[in-house]
């Protein structure tokens, strides 16, 4: 039986490699964005390897978009049997210069945009007795790391307690659903990367440390992984009879994590501030 996967955010990094590694592996994707421009590529290579990859458009954030896609999915195939809730971005300020605006469109995208496309899935999973929902998460999901990531990182965490509580609801269906924590990828992630409105560098309070810390997060963001292997640990998943609850990708996340089981909560605060305000990275011994 031909395995029908969706993907959202497909237009560049771990989106546009999963797609690209799941069409090549015999599973029908459909690799979805806003803006079908930004598939072309994708398209290309589809008709170059004659892999059964197709572009659909499809935000996250419209919950009109999301049905009307993923209709059209059901509609030409009869089944869906993954879901990668991709899509995400971060926006990057203090707090106290965030607009409520700014923090809502974070978790407009990155959580509720994971809730809106499960909710279209499920019931067809629910009738087929199977089905996986990936949700990518990041390793920033388990470990509150970086200052001024604060709406980021809140969205990730919730997504990740959603996901916990989800499994436990589609477990009798036959419905997995399991969470991918990166660490620092090689996508355009800063690229893409938004500033708080409210956010004035010649007169916020916060813009030396602002400072500091984004050049320690760039520091960080040098010492990246491939998207493809987030992409391949995505595709071992989803082949999986019994696949994991979470899987974390990266030297950098290991790391983390490793630190995390060992430290206090204070002096793991110090090593992650020694991380990016020292510039040493959290690949460390």
């Amino acid at each position: 039986m031909t395995k029908v996967a969706l993907v959202t955010g497909s237009s560049s990094g771990i989106g546009y490699e999963t797609s690209l590694l799941l069409a090549r592996n015999q599973f029908v994707t459909y690799a979805s964005m806003r803006n079908l421009k930004k598939g072309d590529e994708l398209m290309k290579i589809a008709s170059q390897e004659t892999i059964p990859l197709k572009v659909i458009e499809l935000d996250v954030d419209d919950h009109v978009s999301v049905n009307d896609a993923i209709d059209t999915i059901l509609k030409e195939n009869s089944r869906i049997d993954v879901l990668v809730n991709n899509a995400g971005y971060s926006i990057f300020g203090s707090l106290e210069e965030l607009s409520l605006e700014d923090i809502k469109e974070e978790f407009e995208t990155n959580f509720f945009g994971a809730v809106r496309a499960a909710k279209a899935v499920i019931p067809a999973m629910r009738k087929q007795s199977s089905g996986t929902i990936v949700n990518v998460s990041s390793i920033g999901g388990k470990v509150g790391l970086l200052p001024y990531f604060t709406a980021y990182h809140a969205s990730k965490f919730a997504l990740e307690g959603y996901t916990e509580s989800l499994r436990q609801e589609l477990v009798e269906f036959g419905i997995n659903v399991i969470l991918i924590e990166p660490g620092a990828v090689g996508t355009n992630f800063m690229d893409n990367m938004k500033t708080g409105k409210n956010y004035n560098p010649n007169e916020s309070p916060y813009a030396k440390t602002i400072q500091r810390v984004f050049e320690g997060a760039q520091v960080i963001m040098a010492n990246t992984i491939h998207p493809r292997e987030v992409a391949q640990v995505i595709l071992n998943a989803v082949n999986s009879t019994s696949p994991n609850v979470r899987y974390s990708v990266g030297k950098d996340a290991e790391s983390i994590l490793k630190r995390r089981a060992e430290l206090s909560d204070t002096e793991m605060e110090q090593w992650v501030r020694e991380s990016y305000m020292e510039k040493k990275g959290f690949i460390r011994e």
